[in-house]
């Protein structure tokens, strides 16, 4: 280490005066080769493309041209978004390329699709030099091109997204083809090219599959002299890509090929991952073997590892910086380039960046391994420099992506990653043009070189990776002791619990363990049959919901914080059981541990989302003059598709609305539900306020549903078991979330490859049986005739590997309940006019594989029907509006799904779909607690309820009513004056009552509607989005619903304008039933305001509602007002006894309050909108303005 201070860098620098010399020695040789590359001639492509980029906008609109102008294979989608870009900023392009391309003038408006294909052609030249044809008309003069000046070439082949084995197998026929020609010597392919998408748990499976796959490439390319090079992108891959890559050369036949592989600098795990290749590579040359190659490249995937970090909750597998980046791309090399190490692996020095060349140069001079260091750029990139570096080198190894031109648009990906590395002012591209004649970029990116250099220590310790996940060693720790800090906890903002991350060796080990155990896993078993045994009759159930509702008095007594910990604390005891979770989910239900594992994230979520949420039911201003009161005892009924997350949500919201619980679960998952309830007990709760009742279906299930003392019902099932609950207790309160028939749209706009893989997910994963699963697929306009989309989703459905849970790498497991008759019907029945493009099968023991019949038509009874099955159908409509339309058509609203490129399309799906939960660009399951709220329109949500792991859920379970000792006008003293803050239409409701209200009245009114006034700027006003992530939008928005609004005789004015000004400043259409004729006054402020008044007797009134019931009016909500000494349960009961029990109808009988929040939601849907706002990484928000 120097002593003396003679540079900036040397203060604090760490890297040693060798290698520091070096740099210096560089910083010299990369001036010369700048200055040199000046007089090298530059391709008018590339200064065309480099003026663009040079734009604040040009990377925008670049990207957006490739993407939305090149790419979609309709030329009328292309031509409207054209038009489109056109009408926005271009001034930055060359005249001569946007008259070229038409933008601007009147060419683009006569002719569209001429002006497009031009267009197209002109900048499918721009952009050439940096993609190259792969046909054979075209690869053989490109080839021979670039090896012209003595250059080597890397040929990577860019095709279709890999989403099927016929696609794979496609993909490793044409890499073949290309390892044969014999004007090619050096080909990358990557694992995921030729393997097809797999389950990341089973890791043995897919190693042993890419073996296979591989292997007869591998000879192939040692018969035919072609070195071969395992590439990667995505951190999830690394070990997968060197233990296949291992594999293979350590089979007898292969071990004298030298072949290839890549690691990459910006992951900390590259350094460990080379010395484990270079121990691996020593051993095979002592043997007798050849040495490999590792080529070290920085790495191009960094915005795809935010995305993935980001929307998990994972840590970024990469380094924070660009300088710590460059720094391990430094320490690498240093640490390869050795005698004794070059010996059995030869290096790929990749990358563009002149500074990090020349040192990368001058080491291995100094090192004297000149032999066994290859420099290797990008074919197209700063083809100046490049000539100057082969001339000092020798030559250079160019990596060029080669793709058909008719299937351009796969290059998509490769051309953002390249645009934005020549745009982002952090890259070294973004200057290469002026480097030798703008001393300032110059300066700027040697003092990026040295800083990185400054930072490099080869006596540091390896860097570990940045993931630490380690569920093994949580397994081994079990549940954490219970200390103070984690009372604090409650006071802390939510976080998503992460999912278990399966790129990490020891979570793989974990689900192994798991894997193992299920064939002969019991758990939960006794406590089932011991739950069995004490409840036979309905005079055993009697005994156990007094002993149940009883415990509630000591709950409710209980500090609402300290009953917030007591339910964060049984999300510990969940995470900590999350392996034993897994595993009997697996037995018992079915689910392989791709679903299971984010099923237990969800469970744990919902305890700490309900426990924070349970304390602003006892805050005042939260309140606003309400009180929340409790009920004492909730059943919840819950389902055996998801056996842990829906359970443990209506347990931990029951109870954090203050009620003892009893469990009721589906028959077929009794031991998930006795394991959690063995989770709450565990966690402090008494074993007579969380109670199993693990009942078959039959009289003594019925006995306790139907219950006397069971005040609230929560359901998660199917409509017509509602419909059943409601028929044997019309007055029940039961809360619903119930089917669904969901859809999901794809447009001649949309990605086809992300669609259909996005379809598939949505389709099939746990076997089509999530409530969220998309079972219809609405494919618009020239999406209905692509031969592409049809074939990748067959090709992507029939390689879904349909094996028992046991098995890792299991995409599709069992239908959980094999001779549900619907479900059989689904899976071999079709509709006229239908047919099957893949016939599913009965493979035995539940597992069906996949199906997808075409030839559903709008009113089929396929496009009406849910199915809880492993079976797709496809519609073909013309237009967006016809697709909307026949979504609509439907009688339930649960999830809804669309893909598309063009914003106009959505907003006109944004504005009229009708769903709960709507999904943009991506799958449309998987909703995460607070992220995505989950709950339907119409008949996909049953009473007054609203969205699970949303705001208001815990609303629902108790009764909100007036708070004692209130003063009103003390409350409203510091609000601004009543015409700056009510909507004008409220202000004329209050002014019509006011004069004839004594001054209690009067003042808590106009404290409720101030309290609505703030609460619907601050909340339902507004779409909030409470996580705030980069990749991708999460707006929970509320649209006004149509309300019937009854008021009986004796209701008093101020109540009764309390709740219509509610539903005013909603948006809603209210309809009014009045038993007596309104004021004057009043009547001509509600005609004002929009709202339909009708004077109607008691028996009237009484006739029109049981009808309203019967006309199956969907989604149909009733608020029933009376006078203030009527009971809201004497209402309740009556107005249940005149729909009989409808579920069609949600009934709202409470009193009112000035609490904002009950008064308001009766008049509003909730709607959850998910929408990735990113292209490859790259920020792309289609709904701006829109959300």
């Amino acid at each position: 280490m120097s002593t003396t201070v003679d540079h900036p860098f040397d203060a604090d620098r760490h890297c040693p005066e060798e290698l520091w010399e070096l740099g210096e020695k560089a910083t010299a040789r990369a001036r010369r080769w700048a200055d040199e590359s000046a007089s090298q001639p530059v391709p008018r492509t590339a200064r065309l493309l480099a003026r663009i980029l040079s734009d604040p906008d040009g990377l925008g609109f670049t990207t957006r041209f490739v993407d939305d102008v090149v790419r979609p294979a309709d030329l009328d989608v292309a031509s409207h978004a054209l038009a489109r870009l056109a009408a926005g900023r271009t001034d930055f392009l060359p005249r001569s390329l946007a008259a070229a391309m038409g933008l601007g003038g009147r060419a683009t408006r006569l002719a569209p699709r001429s002006v497009t294909a031009v267009a197209r052609r002109v900048f499918r030249e721009i952009v050439g030099d940096l993609v190259v044809d792969a046909t054979d008309r075209g690869l053989g003069p490109a080839l021979a091109r670039l090896r012209a000046g003595g250059n080597r070439l890397n040929v990577n082949l860019l095709g279709e997204a890999v989403l099927g084995e016929k696609e794979a197998s496609r993909r490793l026929a044409e890499v073949s083809r290309l390892v044969a020609r014999e004007d090619v010597d050096y080909v990358s392919v990557k694992v995921s090219a030729v393997t097809g998408p797999h389950n990341p748990w089973g890791f043995e499976e897919v190693v042993a599959h890419g073996v296979e796959v591989l292997s007869p490439l591998y000879r192939l390319a040692r018969d035919n002299g072609t070195f071969l090079n395992l590439d990667m992108e995505d951190y999830k891959d690394l070990d997968l890509t060197i233990a296949v890559f291992t594999a293979i050369l350590d089979q007898e036949d292969l071990a004298g090929y030298e072949a290839g592989i890549v690691l990459q600098a910006y992951l900390p795990d590259s350094l460990a991952a080379m010395e484990r290749l270079q121990a691996w590579a020593a051993a095979r040359v002592d043997a007798g073997g050849a040495r490999i190659k590792v080529r070290v490249v920085k790495g191009a995937n960094l915005s795809m590892e935010r995305v993935d970090a980001e929307i998990h909750g994972w840590e970024l597998t990469t380094w924070p910086t660009k300088q710590a980046t460059d720094t391990s791309y430094k320490r690498i090399l240093s640490w390869a380039m050795t005698p004794e190490r070059t010996r059995a692996i030869h290096l790929g020095v990749a990358g563009q960046n002149l500074f990090d060349i020349a040192f990368a140069y001058e080491l291995r001079q100094a090192r004297g391994v000149a032999d066994d260091v290859e420099f290797e750029m990008l074919a197209g990139m700063a083809t100046g420099l490049q000539e100057v570096v082969r001339h000092e080198t020798g030559h250079l190894l160019l990596y060029v992506p080669v793709v058909d031109p008719g299937e351009f648009d796969v290059a998509i990906s490769y051309l953002v990653r390249r645009l934005e590395e020549n745009a982002a002012p952090e890259n070294f591209m973004s200057g290469v043009f002026d480097l030798a004649a703008d001393e300032a970029v110059f300066a700027r990116e040697e003092r990026r070189f040295l800083a990185a250099l400054a930072d490099l220590d080869p006596a540091a310790p390896v860097p570990v990776p940045n993931r630490s996940q380690d569920r093994l060693a949580e397994r081994e720790a079990g549940v954490p002791a219970a200390t103070a800090a984690s009372a604090e906890r409650i006071r802390r903002p939510f976080v998503s619990t992460p999912d278990s991350d399966p790129s990490l060796a020891a979570n793989r080990r974990w689900a192994r363990d798991i894997a193992a155990a299920v064939p002969t896993s019991a758990r939960g078993a006794a406590q089932v049959e011991a739950g069995a045994a004490r409840m036979t009759s309905a005079k055993e159930i009697d005994a156990v919901v007094r002993a149940t509702a009883a415990a509630a008095a000591a709950w409710q007594r209980r500090d609402p914080a300290e009953r917030a910990v007591v339910l964060n604390r049984v999300g510990d005891v969940l995470e900590a059981r999350r392996h034993e979770l897994i595993e009997v989910a697996a037995s018992e239900a079915g689910k392989t541990i791709d679903q299971s594992d984010p099923e237990v994230s969800e469970a744990i979520d919902f305890c700490r989302h309900y426990a924070e949420a349970s304390l602003l039911l006892h805050d005042p201003e939260h309140m606003a003059g309400a009180r929340f009161a409790p009920v004492d005892l909730t059943v919840v009924a819950s389902p055996w598709n998801f056996p842990l997350a829906i359970p443990t949500g209506g347990v931990a919201a029951a109870l954090a609305a203050g009620s003892a619980v009893i469990l009721k679960p589906a028959p077929p998952a009794k031991r998930c539900a006795a394991e959690l309830v063995r989770a709450f007990h565990d966690a402090g709760l008494s074993e007579d306020l969380v109670v199993l009742a693990p009942l078959d279906d039959g009289e003594v299930s019925r006995h306790l549903v139907t219950h006397e003392r069971v005040d609230r019902v929560v359901l998660t099932g199917s409509y017509d078991t509602a419909r059943l609950f409601r028929s044997w207790k019309p007055d029940m309160h039961l809360l619903g979330e119930t089917s669904g028939k969901n859809a999901l749209i794809v447009t001649p706009s949309a990605d086809p490859d992300l669609a259909v893989r996005d379809v598939v997910a949505s389709a099939f994963a746990h076997a089509g049986q999530k409530c969220s699963a998309s079972s219809l697929l609405i494919l618009v306009g020239s999406a209905g005739t692509s031969e592409r989309i049809a074939r990748q989703l067959v090709d992507a459905t029939s390689s879904l590997r349909v094996r028992g849970p046991e098995h890792l790498d299991s995409q599709v497991g069992p239908v959980v309940v094999p001779d549900d008759e619907k479900a059989l019907h689904g899976l071999t029945t079709l509709g006229a006019g239908e047919h099957w493009v893949l016939t599913p099968r009965d493979l035995g023991d539940g597992l069906w594989r996949p199906g997808i019949r075409a030839g559903v038509v709008p009113g089929s009874e396929f496009h009406l029907t849910e199915y809880f099955a492993p079976v797709l159908g496809v519609m073909r409509v013309e237009t967006l509006q016809e697709a909307i339309d026949a979504v609509n058509a439907v009688d339930y609203g649960l999830t809804s799904g669309l893909h598309t490129l063009d914003a106009d399309e959505l907003a006109l799906w944004l504005d009229s779909v009708e769903a709960g939960n709507l999904y943009v660009n991506r799958g449309i399951t998987g909703a995460i607690v607070r992220r995505q709220p989950f709950g339907g329109w119409k008949r996909s949500a049953i009473g007054s309820t609203t969205k699970a792991g949303g705001p208001s859920y815990l609303l629902g379970l108790g009764e909100v009513v007036p708070a004692a000792g209130q003063n009103h006008e003390e409350a409203y003293e510091g609000h601004h004056d009543l015409v700056s803050t009510l909507d004008a239409r409220v202000s004329a409701l209050y002014d019509a009552v006011r004069t004839h209200l004594d001054r209690r009245d009067m003042t808590e009114l106009r404290r409720a509607l101030v309290a609505d006034a703030e609460t619907w700027e601050a909340q339902y006003g507004t779409g909030q989005d409470v996580t705030g992530l980069a990749c991708e939008r999460n707006v929970l928005r509320y649209r006004p619903t149509p309300v019937v609004v009854r008021a009986a005789g004796g209701t008093h004015p101020a109540d009764l304008v309390r709740v219509l000004a509610a539903g005013v400043r909603a948006g809603a259409f209210v309809s009014l039933s009045v038993a007596d004729r309104l004021p004057t006054e009043l009547a001509g402020a509600l005609a004002a305001a929009g709202v339909d008044v009708d004077v109607e007797a008691p028996g009237v009134w009484s006739a029109r509602l049981a009808d309203l019931a019967s006309s199956k009016a969907l989604g149909l909500r009733v608020r029933v007002l009376g006078p203030r000494e009527e009971t809201a349960v004497s209402r309740w009961r009556e107005a249940s006894r005149l729909t009989g029990g409808s579920p069609d109808v949600a009934l709202y009988t409470g009193p009112v309050t000035t609490c904002p929040h009950t008064e308001l939601l009766p008049f509003l849907h909730e709607q959850a909108v998910a929408v990735t706002t990113h292209r490859f990484g790259t920020p792309l928000d289609l709904a701006a303005g829109l959300l």
